[in-house]
């Protein structure tokens, strides 16, 4: 009895060696040890850190109107008669010395008037809509972001180069890792275009010269 015993543990210990352990036998383990590279399950994707990024909705509008009306005028009107010499009679003397005839009348008169009309009516506006994708460049002591990004179009030849930087409060961040144009401080939006429709939309080279010389 001792013996069958005996036998039947050396051949449960053979076939145990024998098995050997599937290479994801661990795959489904809630104990698995989590993989450095893998996201964490309740993570979330706003931008903290140097090197993430950040969507900004850009809704800018600006509207201007000023009117300006002005009307000076200034009139100036002076006269100045003068006439007769001395009138010393009681002796005599400087009436023969100085008679009347040496200092005839004179009569002065003098105008002036200015007057100066102007009027000023000036009307801007303008819609500028879009996203852009900027990448956290600095963090600063109040954890604020620093952000800044670039992009490129080329439709067709049109170029079209954005370019956006400002500070983000981390606060502003909505969940979905985007922030409003109008709530990122020191907002700086500068567009250039070039390419084929570029010469069209501007004055020629001799226009601006002619704009110099006789700017009216």
């Amino acid at each position: 009895m001792n013996n069958r015993k005996v036998l039947v543990l050396v051949l449960t210990v053979f076939v145990l060696c024998l098995v050997r352990p599937m290479p994801d036998s661990r795959a489904g383990s809630i104990w698995a040890r989590r993989d450095k590279n893998m996201r964490d399950l309740y993570a979330d994707d706003v931008a903290r850190r140097i090197g993430d990024v950040l969507t900004i909705r850009i809704s800018e509008a600006s509207k201007v109107d000023n009117k300006a009306k002005r009307d000076l005028k200034k009139e100036i009107d002076r006269s100045t008669t003068f006439g007769g010499g001395p009138n010393f009679t009681s002796k005599g003397t400087f009436d023969r010395l100085l008679p009347e005839q040496l200092l005839p009348s004179l009569d002065m008169a003098a105008k002036f008037s200015n007057e100066l009309k102007s009027k000023v009516d000036y009307k801007d506006e303008r819609s500028f809509i879009d996203r852009i994708t900027v990448v956290v460049v600095d963090v600063l002591p109040n954890r604020n972001l620093v952000v800044m990004g670039t992009r490129d179009r080329n439709i067709a030849g049109d170029i079209q180069i954005i370019e956006v930087s400002g500070i983000v409060r981390p606060s502003d961040i909505a969940f979905d890792n985007t922030v409003k144009s109008e709530q990122v401080a020191s907002f700086r939006l500068v567009t250039k275009n070039s390419g084929i429709a570029a010469p069209y939309t501007k004055p020629g080279w001799f226009g601006r010269i002619l704009d110099i010389i006789w700017p009216f």
